[in-house]
C-alpha cells in the first residue's frame, strides 16, 4: 500500500490512467525521468546557440564572423566567456565594441 500510495504522489496532475493505476504511473514516472535528463542536456546546448546568435549579430556591424572573433579571441587569451559576451553585446553594445576593437589590435 505504501509504495503505491508513493507512486501515485509522484504521479500527481498526470492525465487518465498515469494517475491512477500503479503500472502506468510507474511507466509514466520512468518516462519522465529519461525526459527530465535529456532535456536538461538539451536546454545547455539551446542557451548555447543563442549566446553563439546574440554574438554573431552584434559582430555583422563590425565585419567580423563569429567564429574568427571567437579565434582571435582565444589567441589573445581574452577569457570572456559565450555566456558574457552575449550578455554584453544585449545590454552593454558599447562595451561589447570595445572588446571588439581590442580584438581588432
Amino acid at each position: 500500500m505504501k509504495r503505491r500510495r508513493n507512486i501515485l504522489r509522484q504521479v500527481k496532475g498526470y492525465r487518465f490512467a498515469r494517475s491512477k493505476k500503479e503500472r502506468a504511473a510507474r511507466e509514466a514516472i520512468v518516462h519522465a525521468g529519461k525526459y527530465a535528463f535529456a532535456h536538461r542536456k538539451d536546454k545547455k546546448a539551446d542557451r548555447r546557440r543563442l549566446w553563439q546568435i546574440k554574438i554573431g549579430a552584434a559582430l555583422a556591424s563590425s565585419g567580423f564572423s563569429y567564429s574568427k572573433f571567437m579565434g582571435v579571441l582565444k589567441k589573445k587569451n581574452i577569457g570572456i566567456d559565450r555566456k558574457i559576451l552575449a550578455g554584453l553585446a544585449e545590454n552593454n553594445p558599447r562595451t561589447f565594441s570595445q572588446i571588439v576593437a581590442a580584438v581588432k589590435e
